[in-house]
């Protein structure tokens, strides 16, 4: 290998290495806490038995992780701590999801919110995927309707149609609308 080609490889090394060396730690910091969450959201998404009547939402802080919601099976709550405690680069997991009571009450009412809701035509289109954005919280009765709508007037549809179920003591309607 010659002089020429030597300082070139040199060269190359440098400017490759140029963009990690110019990190802050605080912006090597953001980085880390961008991929945690990234990867939080992944890991909870893939969990089994998560579905529409399921709401995991988490908080990154640094290296730690606190992850809030309601679920209906206590395993469920089990498996999201344990999935993201072994992201790497977590450090400590403070799991503050909350387990719903057992009523068959509440079932009967969640069959019913979802045909309300996913049966009415122009909310359809929420219930196509593996994942439906809509989550139905049921509470003794009470309703929250947790995650994410295309416009307003899907968000007001879904509080609308979550209201006429009897059975329901109260709607919460926690939807955000999306910003296209």
């Amino acid at each position: 290998m010659n002089y020429k080609s030597l300082a070139g490889l040199v060269v190359m090394l440098a400017v490759s290495i140029a963009p990690l060396a110019a990190q802050t730690p605080s912006e090597a910091a953001a980085r880390a806490q961008e991929r945690i969450a990234r990867e939080v959201r992944h890991e909870v998404l893939m969990l089994p038995y998560y579905d529409l009547f399921d709401y995991i939402a988490f908080k990154v802080s640094g290296y730690n992780v606190t992850l809030i919601g309601q679920v209906t099976r206590p395993t469920l709550k089990s498996d999201a701590g344990n999935v993201v405690k072994r992201i790497e680069g977590v450090e400590k997991v403070d799991n503050q999801i909350e387990v719903l009571p057992t009523s068959p009450m509440d079932d009967q009412l969640r069959r019913r919110l979802y045909q309300a809701i996913y049966g009415y035509p122009p909310l359809q289109k929420y219930s196509l995927g593996v994942q439906q954005p809509i989550r139905i919280i049921v509470k003794n009765g009470h309703v929250t309707l947790e995650g994410v709508v295309d416009n307003e007037a899907d968000k007001n549809a879904a509080g609308i149609r979550a209201n006429t179920v009897s059975g329901t003591f109260s709607v919460t309607n926690n939807l955000q609308v999306v910003k296209s």
